[in-house]
């Protein structure tokens, strides 16, 4: 190997050498970048727990209008019950729709579509008339509570009673 060839053969890889590390580093400053999205995405996340975490109780406590109908606001409901619950309050309170619907789900092996759900409980409890967008979101509720599983089979979604419950 002559000086010239091994000047030139010093030179590509040198090059060769700066133009990696120049590429290594913009993909440094590209994963910093996404890494502190993340943990930005990370901080929402961990609020939106809390926030559930902190209301769970709330939710299940105020029940939604289509559940009973003619009840006082939450705040005077609740304050009642805390001062005082009576045997015959608690046995007149209608189930709430997510307890209906895990029953309901409790009855069969396979998965269940939110319509052969809400068909079954309006023929079960014909007082309840749930539109069919409050049982999809009872159910992604409980989905979000860990009680029931979203199975999704191409465009349609169905759920099942998860080992716990």
């Amino acid at each position: 190997m002559t000086r010239q060839s091994a000047a030139t053969l010093r030179a590509r890889l040198v090059d060769q050498a700066a133009s990696d590390l120049e590429e290594n580093r913009r993909r440094q400053r590209e994963l910093t970048e996404k890494i502190k999205l993340l943990k930005q995405e990370e901080a929402i996340l961990v609020d939106i727990l809390r926030l559930a975490e902190k209301y769970e109780g709330l939710a299940e406590a105020s029940p939604l209008p289509e559940q009973t109908p003619e009840k006082p606001a939450p705040t005077e409901a609740k304050s009642r019950r805390a001062a005082a619950p009576t045997p015959a309050k608690e046995t007149s309170r209608q189930p709430l729709l997510g307890d209906l619907l895990l029953s309901l789900l409790g009855a069969h092996e396979e998965p269940r579509p939110a319509k052969e759900l809400r068909d079954e409980l309006l023929e079960k409890h014909p007082d309840r008339s749930p539109t069919p967008q409050v049982v999809r979101n009872t159910l992604e509720s409980l989905v979000a509570k860990g009680r029931i599983r979203r199975h999704k089979q191409q465009r349609s979604v169905k759920y099942t009673l998860t080992a716990s419950a």
